[in-house]
């Protein structure tokens, strides 16, 4: 199941092999998703039913039944039970002790001269949350992107999802909801729920940032808005590198490869190790623990083309392989893995040790499950708190000071061409006509 090669010194071929997985975008959906982002810009609420009828089979009557209702959230509350009710509660004091320490703050200086200068930050005013309907339900992900929103100071959120012909919206999620804070839940998904908050309607308001996963439409659809509104990211299929010594633990690493495979055919997970004896019992441990999981056959389609494991001479070489990947998600399993931190240079998430896998960082260890893909840690961060904020820079010059500038900055404008910019200094310093 796990092809196993010694590395040979090329990073391009891991790199083409892990990096091109994302789903070509035909030129059918780009134009599918431009024509309803255009319908729903024109024609608001009246656009949003259509597809809503169209796409999921939910009839919206009036505007009551694009919203969840009080009833229905206490109701979901009820069914999901105390126990789950705690776990989201538990979750979100994991996300907020971490993403605490992200929260910027606002400085001024004040310097001998009389200027002032500084930077104020605030929360964007209006965000929107997509969550996936139907079979893939995901209250992590609200939490993910809900508690950072929060903490940046974010004023309003909603919660965008599709539902089907009953018009349910899964209680797992209105109980994540209800956790996080957030009040308001359109029924409406898809290129037309994206379009709807891109743009705002009637019913939904405008946003000025959407987070979420969602699927290829909703990716498109939140590209294609991309400038009317900010995105989080357009994210490609999971991925995990574990890295790993002859010491290692090759049931763990066999769980751990498996933990990102299930998620998705086109999902990677590779190992990199010293050994190749750790390679082949990982392999035979695969062969054991994959028997009883039951997205077995998903599992063997993303290993046999995007898994595998790699040998290499030593540790270094290892990180330096993983560099040129920059995975979303890297496991390392040697001794003293604190001590590699300064090796790693490109990646969405770093899970150290044996006792900390990857599916911890998915739901509870406080770290954020929203991160960069395909090779995009090179210059991608996890979702975090500086993703729900702005920044206004401001300035404040006497006029005795600013006469000690107005001669650099005149010629400085001149030398741009741009005449109209030195004169805008030059009029404070002439006499009044």
């Amino acid at each position: 199941m796990l092809k196993i090669v010694k590395y040979n010194g090329e990073y391009k071929e891991l790199e083409e092999k892990l990096h091109t997985r994302k789903e070509d975008i035909s030129q059918e959906v780009e134009q599918a998703v431009l024509k309803i982002v255009k319908d729903v810009k024109e024609n608001g609420d009246q656009a949003i039913t259509k597809y809503c009828a169209q796409f999921d089979g939910y009839h919206i009557q009036s505007r009551n039944d694009l919203i969840v209702t009080e009833k229905e959230k206490e109701e979901a509350l009820e069914r999901v039970g105390e126990d789950f009710v705690r776990i989201l509660e538990r979750t979100k004091e994991q996300l907020t002790e971490y993403h605490k320490h992200q929260v910027e703050n606002s400085w001024s200086l004040y310097k001998k001269d009389g200027v002032i200068m500084g930077s104020i930050v605030r929360g964007i005013e209006t965000v929107a949350l997509y969550v996936p309907g139907g079979t893939a339900a995901y209250p992590s992900t609200v939490m993910m992107n809900a508690i950072p929103a929060q903490l940046a100071g974010v004023e309003n959120m909603y919660i965008i999802t599709p539902v089907k012909g009953d018009g349910k919206v899964a209680d797992v999620i209105l109980a994540a909801a209800h956790v996080a804070g957030i009040k308001t839940i359109y029924k409406v998904g898809g290129a037309q729920g994206v379009a709807g908050a891109a743009y705002g309607t009637a019913s939904i308001p405008k946003a000025d940032k959407i987070v979420g996963p969602g699927n290829i439409f909703v990716a498109t659809a939140k590209k294609q808005c991309y400038g009317v509104v900010d995105i989080d990211m357009v994210a490609g299929p999971s991925e995990i590198l574990i890295i790993a010594d002859e010491k290692a633990n090759p049931r763990y690493i066999a769980a751990d490869l498996m933990s990102q495979a299930e998620h998705d055919k086109l999902a990677s997970a590779t190992l990199i190790t010293t050994s190749e004896a750790l390679a082949k019992e990982v392999d035979v441990e695969l062969k054991k623990q994959i028997v009883t999981l039951p997205r077995r056959e998903i599992i063997e389609e993303s290993l046999t083309n995007y898994g595998g494991a790699v040998i290499v001479d030593d540790i270094k070489t290892a990180f330096d392989v993983s560099n040129a990947l920059a995975p979303e998600h890297l496991e390392v399993l040697v001794d003293h893995p604190v001590d590699t931190l300064p090796y790693i240079k490109n990646a969405g998430s770093i899970f150290l040790g044996e006792y900390t896998p990857e599916p911890l960082g998915d739901y509870m260890s406080g770290t954020n499950h929203v991160l960069p893909t395909g090779g995009t840690a090179k210059f991608y961060s996890a979702l975090g708190v500086y993703d729900f904020v702005k920044h206004s820079a401001f300035s404040y010059y006497p006029k005795q000071v600013l006469e000690t500038f107005k001669d650099d900055v005149q010629k400085f404008a001149h030398l741009e061409g741009l005449d109209a910019h030195a004169n805008s200094v030059r009029v404070r310093f002439e006499e009044d006509l």
